[in-house]
């Protein structure tokens, strides 16, 4: 199994334990530092208020669902943590939660002639968030988000 379909496995399982159990997949990052294995889990509640207690005990039930399903051959070291305050903005219920704060936005594609903005989340539709910037309103598709995050 190549590194993107493991990715993708431990995201879907993951993804649906974390669900099951009424918390959010915020990121997910797979990768060798040195020899070793490490997979970082960010782990959120809806409301953005997990617990230090919360993460430990996951890291334990994830622990032993990897161990069970053996996606990652060999040994590895699994992180469970929370995503903080500079927690990066993924989709549209992480944007729609930051309604009326300041956020700063990279794109993959250029809008109004550049890559990166910040703003004020005024609303966030299906396709799109809007943001007031410099006493304008503009449209960022959400398509062409590479990474946001609020601006603390």
């Amino acid at each position: 199994m190549d590194r993107n379909e493991i990715i993708e496995k431990l995201r879907s399982l993951i993804g649906g334990f974390l669900e099951s159990r009424g918390y959010l997949l915020v990121d997910l990052a797979y990768r060798y530092e040195g020899r070793d294995i490490f997979l970082r889990i960010l782990v959120d509640t809806p409301l953005g208020n997990i617990s230090l207690g919360e993460c430990a005990g996951l890291n334990s039930q994830i622990g032993s669902i990897l161990d069970s399903e053996n996606i990652i051959e060999g040994g590895y070291t699994l992180e469970i943590s929370s995503p903080g305050l500079d927690r990066p903005l993924a989709g549209k219920f992480d944007f729609m939660r930051c309604r009326g704060r300041k956020i700063k936005v990279f794109l993959s594609e250029l809008v109004c002639g550049k890559l990166e903005w910040d703003g004020i989340i005024s609303k966030v539709e299906d396709e799109a968030i809007f943001i007031e910037t410099g006493g304008n309103l503009l449209e960022l598709p959400l398509g062409k988000i590479n990474k946001a995050k609020q601006i603390i």
